[in-house]
């Protein structure tokens, strides 16, 4: 209600001010600013009617909606009568104002061309406004649009970031807790060790991976405990080397994002020669993570279809898109991984 009175009070002064504009307009070099008046007040429902059904009807029916024909055809019926209209105000000025005299009209008002200017200049200038109005307001629209967009496409992301590290857990917690089984039934004294190492790493899963990021050194204290685990599996079968250099304190980068590819190390590699390889290094220059880890495998299919990796390089194209190159490739005695993340 009050945003109604407030348009129709910012509209009665805007017909005011033209009103006043048309008085001046069209009394110039004359002295009868009265007759010029009264020519104004008749020219007023004519302009008030045209711009209306330009800015109400043309302009947002047709021309936004790009209906460009009707737009044409509507604006040029609108244009003929209104130009009719404009005729009968002249004649209206020639016999109330003039009393058939043309010579006492008013100099402006016998210039067709100037009351028409001073008509359509009001009509050109109101459209000229809507049309900014139009568009201002569709520009608005569609910003919102994309931002609803974003925010829906970023909750689907995360969604699905959320569903692949829950993935992960029980994958990951799967393969250790066989291990440890294995050792439970040996009643081996490494038992207890094991299920520390164990509890570190739950602890990872269970409270550090739903954190945006963790610290670089947290996760490489996690993939020792992991590779400790499997040295008490492995026991003499287990030839691994982990190198880890240039290691910033304060780098850091999403949580389960190098572990499980250790995982896959352990899980599909194969013994050649009584021996299971695993070469590992890690590095970090200029913000940028140097991650590699190779070992010994007799498969030449690629090993990627596993659930982990699968899970692994779709976070990677979540979290890090644009932002990593990772290769994989095999030969019929190695498998090996090559990860370069842009930590910034």
């Amino acid at each position: 209600m009050l945003k109604a009175l407030g348009r129709f009070l910012l509209h009665t002064v805007f017909w005011c001010l033209v009103l006043l504009f048309f008085a001046y307009f069209y009394s110039a070099e004359s002295r009868n600013f009265n007759d010029a008046f009264l020519f104004s007040l008749f020219l007023m429902p004519i302009t008030i009617a045209t711009t209306y059904v330009s800015i109400y009807k043309l302009i947002p029916d047709y021309l936004i909606t790009k209906r460009y024909f009707k737009f044409a055809l509507y604006s040029i019926y609108t244009l003929i009568l209104s130009l009719y209209l404009i005729m009968l105000s002249i004649f209206f000025s020639l016999i109330y104002l003039a009393r058939f005299s043309y010579d006492d009209m008013n100099p402006v008002t016998r210039n067709i061309i100037l009351v028409t200017s001073g008509v359509y200049l009001v009509v050109i200038l109101a459209s000229a406004f809507k049309l900014l109005q139009l568009n201002l307001k569709h520009a608005e629209k569609t910003k919102k649009l994309q931002t609803k967009i974003l925010e829906t496409q970023l909750k689907l992301k995360e969604q699905e970031l959320h569903y692949l590290k829950m993935q992960i857990h029980p994958h990951f917690l799967f393969n250790t807790l066989n291990t440890l089984y294995g050792f439970a039934l040996k009643k081996a004294d490494e038992t207890p060790e094991m299920i520390l190492k164990l509890s570190n790493l739950l602890d990872y899963l269970l409270y550090q991976v739903d954190k945006p990021s963790v610290l670089l050194t947290e996760e490489m204290e996690h993939i020792k405990d992991y590779i400790a685990l499997e040295k008490m599996r492995f026991n003499d079968t287990l030839n691994c080397i982990f190198t880890g250099k240039d290691l910033p304190e304060t780098a850091k980068l999403a949580p389960m994002i190098l572990l499980p590819f250790v995982e896959n190390s352990f899980k599909h590699g194969n013994l050649i020669n009584g021996k299971l390889d695993v070469f590992i290094t890690i590095s970090c220059a200029q913000n940028t993570l140097y991650f590699s880890i190779e070992n010994t495998s007799l498969k030449n299919d690629d090993s990627t279809a596993g659930i982990g990796l699968q899970n692994i390089q779709k976070r990677l194209e979540l979290l890090y898109k644009d932002r990593y190159d990772l290769t994989i490739s095999t030969t019929a005695t190695t498998y090996k991984v090559n990860l370069t993340l842009n930590l910034s």
